[in-house]
């Protein structure tokens, strides 16, 4: 694997893992596994039967939790503590045939795409449980899903097409958050303010 790919393939996974760590460790197993790309010797060990049955399980468990108003929010929070660590160990990982220099780096970084990617996916989770129907929340968990599925397999197979893609993402990402933000403080500040009301 070539340093472009390497590096692609890191980012991706990094940036997966902030929204489904469990698809990213599936995906990258079962492209392993399958050959169709050959894992740096860090993540060799996502191809284990058993690592890819508990990513299995628990991917399963996610999805399910992921698609219900509230039960979401609640999903994210505790996710919060997995998704960033997972985004920068798998992110190392996929550049440990680097320098080490570069693996500490692409593990810094992968751990802040994931972060940016968590914040944004729960951020906007929030905004479409603030709504009445339940239909936009379940069709944002679908495209959860897909996203992290072709972030990871677009890294493997296409790196040049991936770095556009990451481009296109920090853009819509950088547009969002503060629009985030700002509608949280809002509802933040209804909430306590019915609170002191009452």
């Amino acid at each position: 694997m070539d340093t472009l790919s390497t590096l692609a393939l890191s980012l991706g996974t990094g940036w997966a893992s902030g929204l489904n760590p469990y698809a990213a460790v599936l995906v990258l197993g079962i492209a392993g596994l399958s050959g169709a790309v050959q894992l740096p010797a860090d993540l060799q060990v996502l191809q284990s039967p058993w690592v890819l049955g508990a990513a299995g399980v628990l991917y399963a468990i996610n999805f399910f939790a992921d698609k219900v108003p509230a039960i979401d929010s609640v999903n994210d929070f505790i996710h919060t503590f997995l998704r960033i660590p997972a985004g920068a160990v798998l992110a190392a990982g996929a550049a440990g045939n680097l320098d080490p220099a570069v693996m500490v780096i692409a593990g810094l970084v992968g751990g802040t795409l994931a972060a940016g990617a968590h914040t944004t996916k729960t951020g906007v989770r929030v905004m479409a449980n603030a709504s009445p129907e339940p239909f936009s929340n379940i069709g944002l968990s679908f495209l959860d899903d897909v996203l992290a599925v072709g972030i990871v397999w677009v890294a493997i197979k296409y790196a040049l097409v991936f770095f556009v893609v990451l481009a296109i993402g920090l853009v819509i990402m950088a547009w969002l958050l503060p629009k985030m933000i700002r509608l949280l403080v809002g509802l933040f500040r209804r909430f306590t303010g019915r609170r002191a009301a009452t």
